[in-house]
């Protein structure tokens, strides 16, 4: 293992059988409790003064560690602000027999400095060494963008999700309620739960809520529950030796093989207890998978909402799923492996021809879920494992074969996608297919980004009534990187026009997601921007104001 930069701090823990779970594991909320810990001595490390938690969030998991390994959690500040600080962390997992190294979990915290007496506060910046600490600390201000108005997001997006009927709500054979998942449980705080500020340790309280939490979800899967994601814990108020927490966990919706329970502590001092007037100090929402005894992926059931308060924590889920999906790429921490193919025009109708069916695949799954309803636009998400696809759905007042004409034409389309500055043809391989190089505006002060793609495109059978336009990227030897640009790619991306009638159709666009075109998808997926919206709508208004001449002269 590499030796630590100056600024990071690192606990090492041999797992022994007290930290783990039933299965052998280390427990969820065992690791928490030394993230939180490690993370608290990174932002002291930088301060100079006592800190306290104030959240923890977008906390992944990727990998499960046992009995025998060694856990080693990496800890520092990526941005200073005026009195708090984000703290990135990093859990490494070892098997020691074989010294292989994987990734178990990543996270971001806040943490708050506390003032001496009266004493102001004004954290110094972070030292910034290498490439990496400048990207994280661009990211750091685009998190905290999202914490900040994580509150008026979910709002809105609770309003928008009130003003369309949610098919997941129709009735629905196996559905269940929720009641039989709720669980309550109560903890004395004792000294040995304490932080060195006298406070209750933040890390213990995020043990408690993990363990409710997978009882929780165990009753309704009865099966072994998974932590997988944490979408925040927030610290709303302190909690000392002596107070009485009281905790409730019960789930809140399911989405296929994940599920969401809700975690609230209060905190009673002896007076309160006796009123039965507590603190509401902490909120969390974990995601669990769950595996039965032959480790095989659960499906849960659907969640049937009865209650006012059922429906409100029911839609309450699908709102911060959204935030999440946006979130993915402000939390990201993966790179990006390319996975375009070698143009080859010895290999043509091939290449041409897997396009085309990678599109029509992508289009064909199931588990495409609605995320949003505007008037004569739906976008609907895809999750498989760490790949996520969008797919934004129009009706457009126009023929088929006018808006296909429209579409296939990527030279035209900087006139309706802000997403596009330029696009012109490089290859003009066939009728059918076409290589563009393409470039795109800056995201969050970054270098702008250029792609070359294939577009393939195909009228429908004498039967059908489908015209496709297959998107993906290809490497093309006389167009090599640009440093001006920064390369990106599309994996899988098109679109799908079905006629409806002789003057209508329904335009479909898919993307599969990769890491360097997420920036564009981000704010829309969570909630806090329109622009996928805003451009179907300027599609919408393209399409329908073309006139039939132009289209003749074009083509």
């Amino acid at each position: 293992m590499e030796r630590p930069e100056p600024a990071e701090v690192r606990m090492s823990q041999a797992i022994q059988p007290a930290h783990a779970n039933p299965r052998g594991e280390l427990s969820a909320g065992q690791l928490l409790k030394w993230i939180d810990a490690t993370a608290c001595l990174a932002a002291e490390k930088h301060a100079g003064i006592s800190c306290v938690t104030a959240s923890v969030d977008d906390i992944q998991f990727e990998e499960t560690a046992r009995v025998g390994q060694v856990i080693t959690i990496k800890a520092k500040v990526t941005r200073a602000f005026s009195t708090s600080m984000e703290i990135s962390i990093k859990v490494i997992v070892q098997d020691m027999l074989t010294g292989i190294e994987k990734l178990v979990s990543v996270a971001f915290s806040t943490f708050v400095a506390k003032p001496v007496g009266k004493e102001k506060i004004h954290l110094k910046p972070v030292t910034l060494l290498t490439e990496q600490d400048h990207v994280e600390h661009n990211l750091a201000s685009e998190r905290r963008k999202v914490r900040l108005h994580h509150e008026d997001t979910f709002k809105n997006l609770m309003k928008e999700n009130s003003e369309f009927d949610d098919p997941i709500c129709d009735e629905e054979e196996g559905m269940v309620s929720t009641g039989g998942t709720a669980v309550q449980s109560i903890e004395l705080v004792l000294p040995p739960h304490a932080n060195h500020h006298g406070n209750t340790f933040g890390g213990q309280i995020m043990a408690w809520m993990e363990s409710l939490a997978t009882i929780s979800a165990s009753r309704l899967c009865r099966a072994h529950p998974l932590l997988k994601s944490v979408d925040m814990f927030k610290f709303r108020g302190p909690s000392a030796v002596g107070d009485r927490l009281v905790f409730n966990a019960i789930v809140n919706n399911t989405f296929q093989t994940c599920v969401e329970v809700g975690v609230r502590v209060e905190a009673f001092d002896c007076q309160e207890w006796s009123k039965g007037q507590g603190r509401h100090i902490n909120s969390a929402f974990l995601i669990y998978n769950a595996v039965n005894d032959k480790e095989e992926m659960v499906t849960f059931p659907r969640v049937k909402p009865i209650s006012k308060d059922d429906f409100r924590r029911y839609r309450g889920a699908i709102a911060r799923k959204r935030i999440r999906l946006g979130r993915k790429y402000v939390t990201s921490h993966k790179e990006e492996v390319p996975v375009c193919v070698q143009w080859d025009i010895s290999n043509q109708v091939s290449l041409s021809n897997a396009n085309v069916e990678a599109l029509k695949n992508l289009a064909a799954k199931s588990g495409w879920e609605v995320t949003s309803a505007v008037e004569k636009i739906k976008i609907y998400t895809l999750e498989e494992h760490d790949l996520l696809s969008v797919c934004v759905e129009k009706h457009v007042e126009r023929p088929a074969h006018l808006t296909y004409h429209l579409l296939s034409d990527f030279t035209k389309r900087p006139l309706w996608d802000p997403h596009f500055v330029s696009c012109e043809v490089i290859n003009w391989v066939s009728e059918g297919d076409q290589i563009y190089y393409i470039t795109c505006p800056i995201v969050n002060g970054d270098k702008p980004k250029d792609l070359v793609v294939l577009v393939s495109r195909r009228r429908p059978l004498k039967d059908g009534s489908t015209y496709t336009v297959a998107v993906k990227s290809v490497l093309l030897p006389s167009v090599p990187p640009c440093p001006h640009y920064i390369r990106s790619e599309i994996i899988c991306a098109g679109f799908l026009i079905r006629a409806i009638d002789s003057s209508s159709c329904t335009v479909s666009y898919f993307n599969q997601i990769s890491a360097s075109i997420s920036p564009y998808f981000a704010g829309n997926l969570g909630g806090w921007s329109k622009s996928i919206e805003e451009t179907a709508a300027s599609c919408i208004k393209f399409i329908e104001n073309a006139t039939d001449g132009g289209l003749i002269n074009t083509f």
